[in-house]
């Protein structure tokens, strides 16, 4: 059963080696996050999962001790998902298949937890293509939730990237009313509300975070969780939203 999730944007310039000179303008996005991940602690669950986009080569599960790199962002930054708990975890699956690397959606979720010192239970991760419909999104949030008696999740993604005209894709006037839409949303924990976004517009408005928040509606349904809206910016004209729920 899900007992808490918190909601983050996953663009590596969170991270402040990426981000250079550039870092303080997130500052108060990372202390957010921190925030909200102080509610999943809170939470005290059995199992945290990190859900986040991903390409064709990053998608499905991803075990604990996975790991992930911003070497291709310019910056000699390795990380892991969860902590190093000495058990040989993370070194493939177990048939000598060699371990795949974690999605950048993910890398920055492993690195929001070890900026953390998450140790509180196991971590995996699910990275989720763009293109999984909405009714897959919320079943696939339905089987996590049902993985452990109390499971918590980390939902990576971004709002549209067409919030203004220096925005990635431009800007786009529809794009302001749909971030409004989800950042009431994941402030409300409006689980139905998540589950109808039109996953068509996501895909014009290029949303990222489309498809985790609604395995995040998926895994809620039935919890009763509260929600609170943490942060709710653009500061390079795409949505970046923060919330927390339990």
């Amino acid at each position: 059963m899900l007992v808490a999730a918190a909601v983050c944007p996953c663009p590596p310039l969170l991270v402040p080696a990426v981000a250079q000179g550039a870092a303080p303008e997130l500052a108060a996005a990372r202390a957010a996050c921190t925030d909200a991940l102080g509610v999943l602690a809170a939470a005290r669950p059995d199992l945290l999962v990190v859900v986040g986009p991903a390409g064709q080569s990053g998608r499905g599960p991803h075990p604990e001790g996975a790991r992930g790199s911003f070497r291709g962002f310019g910056v000699d930054l390795d990380v892991r998902l969860g902590p190093d708990r000495g058990e040989g975890t993370g070194e493939g699956t177990g048939t000598g298949a060699p371990e795949r690397a974690l999605p950048p959606s993910l890398a920055v979720g492993a690195w929001l937890l070890e900026r953390t010192g998450w140790s509180d239970c196991p971590v995996e991760g699910l990275g989720v293509g763009e293109p999984l419909a909405p009714e897959r999104c919320v079943a696939a949030g339905r089987d996590l939730a049902a993985r452990s008696a109390r499971v918590a999740l980390l939902v990576m993604g971004d709002g549209s990237a067409c919030r203004s005209l220096k925005a990635p894709g431009y800007l786009d006037e529809r794009a302001e009313p749909f971030d409004a839409a989800a950042a009431r949303a994941l402030g409300a924990a409006d689980v139905q509300a998540l589950a109808s976004l039109d996953a068509e517009m996501a895909y014009a408005l290029k949303v990222s975070g489309r498809a985790p928040w609604q395995v995040l509606a998926g895994a809620a349904q039935g919890a009763g969780l509260a929600g609170t809206l943490l942060y709710d910016e653009a500061p390079y004209g795409v949505g970046y939203f923060v919330a927390a729920w339990s």
